[in-house]
């Protein structure tokens, strides 16, 4: 762990240099992710999402870790991110590796275009043509162009929100838990053994227990003991 969190240091400069060169409305973050609870090592331009280092990691890079989807993905790029001031921004994370190809940390960018977008609402709603059918822009440079041939590793729909930037884990965990049962249509109060069996199946799978207060939140939530959700979790254990 040692050894790997010096690695991640050498990244420092890079967080520095990026926020540099992006601008102020870019957020740069170096995470540990060894320590979920308090992953950032380094962070400029804060005021993008009020984080500060010892914040917490995202629901994204968590889902990301756990999800054999992104095992060997270098990076992902251009999703929806909501800052907890309710700011929009566009982001990208790359995946740093060991020497052994496995992942120790995430350096992330967060580019907040919530004005862009108010302007660009504003400017479409103000240019009521389109362009002639056959029209080709006097641009010489076309950003189509440039996005042709591009490796990219986009992952979400269009306005899909992929993360939530919170500033400590405890409001990690309550998004986490809240959006696996804001999908269960039934209250919590009638849900069987099975059912919440299965809750704590999806939100393991979601890393919430590597949280160290994970099990507690859960269970006040549940409205069981935390021996039972340690039940549950070694009844998961067993069955796979």
């Amino acid at each position: 762990m040692g050894n790997a969190l010096e690695e991640l240091k050498k990244y420092i400069p890079l967080v520095k240099f990026l926020s540099t060169l992006l601008g102020e409305n870019c957020e740069v973050v170096l995470h540990d992710i060894s320590n979920p609870d308090h992953s950032i090592i380094a962070i400029e331009n804060n005021h993008v999402s009020g984080r500060q280092v010892g914040g917490a990691l995202t629901d994204l890079v968590l889902r990301a870790l756990r999800n054999k989807e992104y095992q060997n993905a270098d990076f992902i790029s251009n999703y929806v991110v909501v800052t907890k001031s309710n700011r929009i921004c566009q982001a990208s994370s790359y995946f740093i590796r060991d020497e052994n190809n496995k992942v120790i940390g995430a350096l992330c960018v967060n580019i907040d275009v919530t004005d862009l977008l108010l302007a660009k609402d504003f400017l479409d709603k103000f240019i009521r043509i389109k362009p002639p059918k056959g029209y080709k822009s006097p641009l010489v440079f076309q950003p189509k162009d440039y996005l042709q041939g591009q490796e990219t590793n986009d992952v979400g729909g269009e306005n899909e929100v992929l993360e939530h930037l919170l500033e400590n884990s405890g409001d990690v965990v309550k998004l986490l838990i809240e959006k696996v049962l804001n999908e269960i249509p039934i209250p919590v109060e009638r849900l069987s053994p099975e059912e919440k069996i299965e809750i704590v199946r999806e939100l393991n799978e979601q890393g919430l227990f590597l949280f160290k207060g994970g099990v507690s939140e859960l269970a006040k939530y549940l409205k069981v003991s935390e021996a039972t959700i340690y039940r549950y979790l070694n009844k998961i254990k067993e069955d796979d």
